[in-house]
């Protein structure tokens, strides 16, 4: 299904890429573990995104939305379409002017994939990472940190994650394709959300007459 294809491309990023000879640097390793040591700690947390692709002939796309993360649970908002994952399953429900359809799976097909839950770790398994030079984003001063991943079979090539200097708040991140193209994506209103409620993270669709519902479990 073409549009979830597309939102997947946004968080669920296989972790490879091409053989790297940059190491680990102490520096980079630095930061990143307090930005993961940051979102850990808040156990939960809501924020705005936006979201833009833009390929190597100069054609872009922009969607904006919405996330929410409680430990290994999330959802996503977009205008026509919502990813639920509650630890188990995963729910993506899309709603046009003509049809309405979930399609459901096990949460577990997607071990091993980058995840809205995960993404705080993703640097401390298959990644060299390096520290770039300091820059303004969003108008604040960042570390920017790069990854390469030590597969050869990536659809990516690097990811760039730009780190609040002060706060430690991961305020987006680049990726590369390899291919000419980039996806960009960036948080906006962080905020911590402890205790958001579990059936938050649940689609039920009994509160949507008429969907059509894909069971791929």
């Amino acid at each position: 299904m073409k549009s979830r294809s597309f939102i997947l491309l946004l968080f669920f990023l296989v972790f490879a890429s091409f053989e790297a000879f940059p190491q680990k640097d102490p520096k980079a390793k630095a930061v990143l573990d307090g930005m993961s040591q940051k979102y850990q700690s808040m156990k939960g947390f809501t924020a705005g995104f936006d979201y833009t692709y833009q390929d190597g002939g100069g054609t872009g796309d922009r969607q904006s939305g919405e996330i929410a993360v409680s430990g290994e649970k999330y959802r996503l908002k977009l205008p026509d379409q919502e990813i639920y994952n509650d630890g188990k399953t995963v729910w993506t429900y899309i709603q046009t002017a003509t049809y309405k359809e979930v399609t459901i799976n096990e949460a577990a097909e997607m071990e091993g994939e980058l995840t809205p839950s995960n993404v705080y770790k993703m640097y401390q398994n298959g990644f060299n990472y390096k520290l770039l030079a300091d820059k303004t984003y969003q108008g604040k001063a960042v570390n920017v940190v790069e990854l390469t991943a030590l597969k050869s079979n990536a659809p990516f090539k690097q990811v760039k994650l730009m780190v609040d200097k002060t706060t430690k708040d991961l305020l987006g991140w680049e990726m590369m394709d390899g291919q000419g193209g980039m996806f960009s994506y960036s948080f906006k209103g962080l905020k911590a959300a402890p205790s958001l409620p579990a059936d938050y993270f649940v689609f039920d669709p009994k509160k949507y007459p008429g969907i059509e519902v894909i069971d791929l479990r």
